[in-house]
């Protein structure tokens, strides 16, 4: 059962969190991919966001290039973390995407990642980490992760 979703705004994406998803599967860490656009389509984007914790989730990595309101959208209508990861890409090749991910309003926090592949294994990362405070397991291969280097 998936506790992860990796939401893209745009297929594109894909490859570049593929790092994301090599990292959840080495933690044995289960997970959903789901192409959502805030802009192309707003309504599901909130229906996933309201039902993803019913739906067993419990981490939400958002991933967007450009304007990247994916990640603030999804935070609007959910209680979840929601780490975003901005995607290179534009005339800015991401640096507008980490800009619009860490000037989140109060009260609508999105904790942003590097741009590209660096953020999307830090994402997977850090999603592992929030999940071990309460998998004892998942901790001991964190551990063993750092011992190592921070390497897979």
């Amino acid at each position: 059962m998936p506790k992860v979703a990796i939401i893209m705004g745009s297929a594109s994406d894909g490859e570049c969190m593929k790092n994301c998803e090599e990292y959840l599967r080495y933690f044995g860490i289960g997970f959903e991919i789901r192409i959502l656009s805030a802009h192309r389509n707003p309504d599901e984007v909130a229906d996933f966001a309201k039902n993803a914790e019913k739906n067993g989730i419990k981490v939400i990595i958002a991933a967007a290039g450009m304007a990247a309101h994916l990640g603030g959208v999804v935070a609007s209508h959910t209680i979840l973390p929601v780490l975003g990861v901005p995607m290179k890409g534009g005339i800015m090749d991401g640096l507008d995407a980490l800009l619009s991910m860490v000037q989140m309003p109060s009260g609508i926090p999105v904790p942003t990642l590097a741009v590209g592949s660096a953020g999307a294994r830090n994402a997977a990362i850090t999603a592992a980490q929030i999940l071990a405070l309460s998998d004892v397991s998942l901790k001991e291969k964190l551990i063993e992760f750092k011992r190592n280097g921070c390497r897979i």
